[in-house]
């Protein structure tokens, strides 16, 4: 177990290039910080699998069905891993976090407080949700100190990567459909091109402890910065509209400049409040309390196990 005299000691650590291992005496601010970032991003895969899992049964052909299947068991599994991640800092255990999220005590991405309407929504969230997730999750996983957090990240990028070739893969189909089916497209293009630029949240702080600890590789600016520069051409390629009266391209900066952005939409998501927030936490909710009679049942089962394995001994 290593330790570290104070927290300039521990920032030197991680200056020079050093890794942080759960056994570690971490000073508490480092704990604290890593553990609620962790917890949020295990909150949001859970809270996006729920969203996947919804649209398996309106999913038009087997083949969808079978994707969307895949994609749920992915966003599910990727939570269980950032949860056991999260629980093995000490801060809360795995069964805490979860019911926090249900009690709507605790926070997860903007994206998943938002209704999917119809299909097209569905592909509007992988191709411009998705993205926007791996971009943010690839540039944790450049530098990240947190060990355990950084392995699990590796398979989750890697993932992640596939979903978001999936959503390509959709809306090309659309782009290349009948008018109606564009036209669907747009709509929701309309309604989801703002929540995905919040994704990556306001400007950061010059002083956010995640940069110096290097659990963030760049600030939220530069990430949005390339992410609208990469997908508001792509989307004008495929001759869609972006929901923006303001948008234009800056000769003298070479880049795509947006509207002023409004937080308060995201503001809003972060304390619950989003437009179908409710309806989202209360679904999660009732799912947990639907399946206690599985953790009830496992928990026997081990407390079984144990009493007979003492009564061997």
């Amino acid at each position: 177990m290593r330790t570290w005299n104070d927290l300039d000691d521990f920032q030197a650590f991680i200056d020079d290039g050093g890794m942080v291992e759960a056994g570690d005496d971490m000073p508490d601010e480092y704990r604290s910080e890593v553990f609620r970032f962790i917890e949020f991003h295990a909150n949001s895969e859970l809270m996006g699998g729920l969203t996947e899992r919804d649209w398996i049964p309106k999913a038009p052909g087997l083949r969808l069905k079978q994707i969307f299947l895949a994609k749920t068991q992915d966003e599910i599994g990727h939570a269980h891993l950032l949860y056991m991640v999260a629980a093995d800092m000490g801060v809360k255990d795995r069964r805490s976090m979860l019911e926090d999220l249900f009690a709507g005590r605790s926070r997860f991405h903007n994206v998943f407080h938002y209704q999917a309407v119809t299909w097209a929504d569905q592909i509007a969230v992988a191709f411009l949700v998705d993205a926007a997730a791996f971009a943010s999750q690839r540039a944790v996983f450049a530098e990240c100190t947190y060990g355990p957090y950084k392995r699990v990240l590796k398979r989750i990028v890697s993932e992640e990567g596939f979903h978001m070739r999936h959503g390509e893969e959709m809306l090309l189909r659309l782009a290349e459909g009948t008018e109606i089916q564009r036209q669907m497209f747009q709509e929701a293009l309309d309604r989801w091109w703002w929540p995905a630029v919040q994704l990556f949240g306001p400007d950061s702080d010059p002083n956010d402890p995640l940069l110096a600890w290097k659990i963030k590789s760049q600030p939220n600016e530069q990430l949005r910065h390339a992410y609208i520069q990469k997908y508001v051409p792509l989307l004008h390629s495929y001759d869609f509209e972006i929901p923006d009266p303001n948008l234009r391209y800056d000769d003298d900066a070479e880049a795509w400049l947006t509207s002023d952005i409004d937080w308060e939409p995201l503001k809003a998501t972060m304390r619950n409040g989003g437009p179908d927030s409710r309806r989202r936490i209360e679904n999660a909710a009732a799912n947990w309390t639907d399946t206690a009679w599985v953790r009830e049942a496992m928990d026997h089962g081990v407390m079984d196990q144990n009493a007979t394995a003492a009564a061997g001994t």
